[in-house]
């Protein structure tokens, strides 16, 4: 018999023609999916093995002693359209060898023949025990057993034996459960925060639901309930349609399937399916956390000889406000807030119906003494709590600073509040950025678990700035406008200055953290983008910041934004350029005289000494230096990512001013399998007493790292570039020899990238036109833009490369031949033509 009430399809004949059609028609049922769909291609299976196995005892002469069991997922009667069959053939070791190795045969062969995956195995019930206890993933797979066909007492005593098993070794084999899922957690990443996750190995997916099915029919713990059937069915429906759209057994969730897959399962488009998926492995992994915490405190209380503690998760404890069954000593944390066995819980005279501040005052008492929040507490505190009063009042203010300066462990708290609705009903326009996803891939996680970490970064860098508040809650809501359509820094202003009203801050704190989300990117943006020896750079800063306390936290908002973005968003090289922009625009606002744009720029001695060689010998001068970048200052101890980047290389090249130097240059740099990750160009004029002429040197401060294997000799980036200098080395030709090579492989071809855009950056500059080139990183970008500039007929001032992730975004201020700005149509005009020698 079959665990599911769904009404089966009735195959013709028990051959594999007859249950291939029925198997057919019912997966283009469209009027059928989700759990009956897979309950009733479980029950056909169901129906056609039987026949197989009926088939199979009349030809071999068994007539007893055997049964069919489905274990694991076929166990449950879940079928997806590609998942494999997980069959054991159970018998009592009363029949032949040969005769019970023809049966087997009988209902193997056709599910081969079928092209279905089969999973089997052929043992006695005393095997299969056996074979539970020295293989985990065995008796997981048994706790699911159901029976098929033959002798039921084989599969009635084989459940009752494998759970009697489970329960009496769970105390030593939930430990190693355990294990398995860090393990897969740490190979497949979790499954919220993943562009193309595996919806089945990934933390929070299938099998981490099905773990929680193992430990709660171990008697010792259980999960909180409430939405685990829902977010899994989610899942399951979402797989069955990646099977139907593949035709593969894929568990991963490509790019270019999930807009098919949003249609199939009803939703609106690819971002709205992996907010779905999102949602729902974060309730799988939350009842995840909660759980194996409880059985961490079981297994504690049994190991000191307590009695055993069980039910605490079914609301049969003592008492309503999170308290366990066995009280352990409190320790007072806060008002109407105390630690117990490891956990935050309400204290007994704590009344969150007359206390509305309560909620903040416990989450931040946890997160300050590294404790998770009690499941209890904080569903007590969800159901019990009054709403805070607009505004709030001062002391919820500084409970919601205390609780996002605490560092790593906010984060666990924040989910436990945010798992219950608390969040929403603080910060009502949190809904719209929670679970969304991020497609730059420079983006390791969902909006609002971004919004979290940059304040967890945001947190080591408060003894830098004169209001921490201030910086907290910037971090916390500067991405909040990513929930509305538009530019997020512009619609985010207008949502933070409703928000920090609500919060309690005055009119000038209101403003200030209205400027700070107006611009955090800014500061990285112009450091990047922009010549920093412009005066109009720096003074747009300054205009835009408008003091120096803004300032100060601007730098270290736009830090931990970095940090928390990702790797490719922050480095020793970004700090740098970021620090010198905050310096500039500091000297400004202090009152300090702007620089004259006129006077020759400083370089550094080695720079001077190679200009002069430059100058001397008429040709490039290459030095290169390779050198480890630093760490980035606010990382935490401890910190995944708190390790020094790979080597950078820096290469220096000064040669005497020529056309097509920048494209010459880039050029030999992708011929040697060179990558950028950032260039600086610029004209210098050297004193007279330094050999300077009419004609003066350009410097090219380069970033980069080796495609494969080791760096090339200076000697040999040399030659090339003299070569290319002449023309005798034809570059172009060369790239185009690559590239061709490169695409005669279809798995290397990559994903489709957006077109490139150029445009002009208007009032960027006073002493050039800005144009701003953003496109996918590729070998030979840089030559192709240099040698567009090139045929536009414009002189390249300076350019200022940047390269986050698979995405470039370069500048390059340009003048006419008498040194001046473009004229606006001839500056359009410019920027179109490199777009289409890009497209």
């Amino acid at each position: 018999m079959t665990d599911s009430a769904e009404p089966r399809t009735k195959t013709t004949d028990s051959g594999p023609g007859g249950y291939a059609a029925a198997r057919l028609r019912l997966l283009q049922e469209e009027s059928r999916s989700g759990p009956p769909r897979r309950g009733a291609l479980a029950g056909l299976t169901d129906q056609w093995l039987a026949a197989l196995l009926a088939g199979g005892a009349e030809t071999s002469g068994i007539t007893g002693g055997v049964a069919l069991v489905a274990v694991g997922g076929y166990g449950r009667g879940e079928l997806s359209p590609r998942s494999d069959l997980d069959v054991v053939l159970l018998h009592d070791g009363s029949a032949d060898p040969s005769a019970l190795a023809a049966l087997a045969d009988h209902v193997w062969y056709p599910v081969w023949d079928m092209g279905l995956a089969l999973d089997h195995s052929v043992r006695t019930p005393d095997e299969a025990r056996k074979t539970a206890a020295d293989d985990l993933k065995v008796q997981l797979g048994l706790l699911d057993a159901r029976h098929l066909a033959g002798d039921d007492t084989l599969t009635a005593g084989l459940r009752t034996t494998v759970l009697a098993d489970w329960r009496a070794q769970a105390p030593a084999r939930l430990p190693e459960l355990r294990e398995l899922c860090q393990e897969r957690a740490e190979r497949h990443g979790e499954l919220q925060f993943l562009l193309e996750p595996d919806l089945k190995e990934a933390r929070g997916g299938l099998r981490d639901a099905t773990a929680l099915r193992a430990i709660a029919a171990s008697w010792l713990a259980d999960a909180p309930r409430e939405g685990l059937d829902e977010a899994r069915r989610r899942l399951l429906d979402t797989r069955d349609a990646l099977h139907l759209a593949t035709g593969r057994a894929t568990d991963r969730l490509s790019l270019q399937e999930q807009d098919q897959i949003a249609t199939a399962v009803g939703l609106l488009d690819a971002d709205a399916l992996l907010r779905q998926v999102y949602e729902s492995a974060r309730t799988i992994a939350y009842a995840s956390d909660v759980t194996w915490r409880e059985v961490d405190r079981v297994l504690r209380a049994r190991s000191a000889g307590r009695p055993r503690l069980r039910g605490l998760l079914g609301g049969r404890g003592r008492g309503g406000s999170g308290s366990a069954q066995t009280p352990g000593e409190r320790s007072p944390l806060a008002e109407g807030v105390v630690e117990q066995d490891g956990e935050v819980v309400l204290a007994r005279a704590a009344r969150p119906e007359r206390d509305p501040v309560l909620p903040l005052r416990a989450a931040a008492a946890a997160a300050q003494a590294g404790l998770p929040l009690s499941l209890h507490a904080v569903r007590r505190l969800a159901a019990a709590a009054r709403p805070l009063p607009v505004p709030w009042p001062p002391e919820a203010r500084e409970e919601l600073v205390t609780l996002l300066g605490a560092g790593e462990s906010t984060v666990g708290v924040w989910d436990a509040l945010e798992a219950e609705g608390l969040i929403t009903r603080l910060l009502p326009d949190w809904e719209r950025v929670r679970c969304r996803p991020q497609r730059n891939p420079v983006h390791r996680w969902t909006v609002d678990r971004h919004l979290v970490e940059t304040a967890v970064r945001a947190s080591a860098l408060s003894r830098r700035v004169g209001r921490p508040d201030l910086l907290l809650v910037a971090a916390l809501l500067h991405d909040i406008g990513k929930g509305w359509p538009g530019d997020h820094s512009v619609v985010g202003e207008t949502i933070v200055r409703d928000l920090a009203a609500r919060i309690g801050f005055d009119r000038a704190d209101v403003s200030v953290l209205a400027t700070l989300v107006r611009h955090h990117l800014l500061l990285v943006e112009t450091a990047t983008r922009r010549d920093l020896d412009d005066p109009a750079t720096v003074h747009a800063v300054a205009e835009a910041v408008r003091g120096p306390g803004t300032l100060e936290l601007l730098h270290a908002l736009t830090e931990a934004d970095a940090l928390a973005t990702g790797p490719a968003a922050w480095s020793a090289w970004r700090g740098a350029l970021v620090a010198d922009l905050v310096k500039r625009v500091a000297a400004v606002l202090a009152g300090e005289p702007a620089p004259d744009p006129d006077a020759p720029q400083q370089i550094t001695a080695e720079q001077e000494r190679l200009a002069i060689e430059a100058r001397r010998t008429g040709g490039p001068v290459l030095a290169l230096h390779a050198r480890p970048e630093a760490l980035p200052e606010a990382l935490p101890p401890g910190d995944e990512a708190a390790e020094p980047e790979p080597i950078g290389v820096e290469l220096l090249i000064a040669v005497p001013d020529q056309s097509g130097v920048l494209a010459a240059a880039a050029g030999v740099l992708a011929l040697h399998r060179l990558t950028v990750r950032a260039a600086d160009l610029r004209a210098v004029d050297l004193p007279s007493e330094l050999g300077g002429t009419d004609r003066g040197v350009l410097l090219l401060s380069w970033r980069v790292a080796a495609e494969y294997g080791s760096l090339p000799q200076a000697a040999r980036l040399r030659n090339d570039l003299i070569r290319a200098l002449d023309g005798s080395l034809d570059i172009v030709a060369r790239l185009a020899e690559r590239e061709a090579a490169y695409r005669k492989y279809p798995r290397r071809r990559g994903v489709h990238a957006p077109p490139p855009r150029v445009t002009v950056a208007p009032g960027s500059s006073q002493l050039a036109t800005v144009i701003e080139v953003r496109a996918q990183d590729v070998p030979g970008l840089l030559h192709r833009i240099g040698r567009a500039l090139e045929a536009a007929g414009v002189t390249v001032r300076s350019a200022h490369v940047s390269t986050l992730g698979a995405n470039a975004v370069d500048a390059f201020y340009v003048t006419d031949a008498a040194g001046t700005p473009l004229a606006p149509q001839r500056a359009a005009d410019v920027a179109h033509e490199v777009e289409q020698a890009l497209r």
